[in-house]
């Protein structure tokens, strides 16, 4: 089996998508069927870019901005979900 050659967009978008949105490395070899450790070369690879490129590494940063984001938000929407059902419980009590 011989080395792909895949555009660097094609990397780029792997690499965000692992970065932003927290998607397994397993689950993205799964889904755009890559070898084992593609993503891992892709993502050393990436983190040496941001250590000597500025841009880089504050796109990394807006990376991991974004991906805490989701998941505070996540956070906030289950929170939310619990407590329009202990409010529906409440209302249920009161009647």
């Amino acid at each position: 089996m011989g080395r792909k050659n895949y555009e660097q967009t094609f990397k780029d978008r792997i690499v965000q998508l692992h970065l932003e949105e927290g998607r397994t490395i397993s689950s993205l070899n799964k889904e755009y069927q890559l070898g084992s450790g593609t993503i891992n070369n892709w993502l050393k690879v990436y983190h040496k870019a941001c250590l000597v490129d500025p841009q880089k590494a504050e796109e990394k940063d807006t990376y991991a901005e974004i991906h805490r984001l989701r998941k505070e938000l996540e956070e906030m929407e289950k929170e939310n979900r619990f407590l329009k059902k202990a409010a529906a419980f409440f209302a249920k009590e009161i009647d």
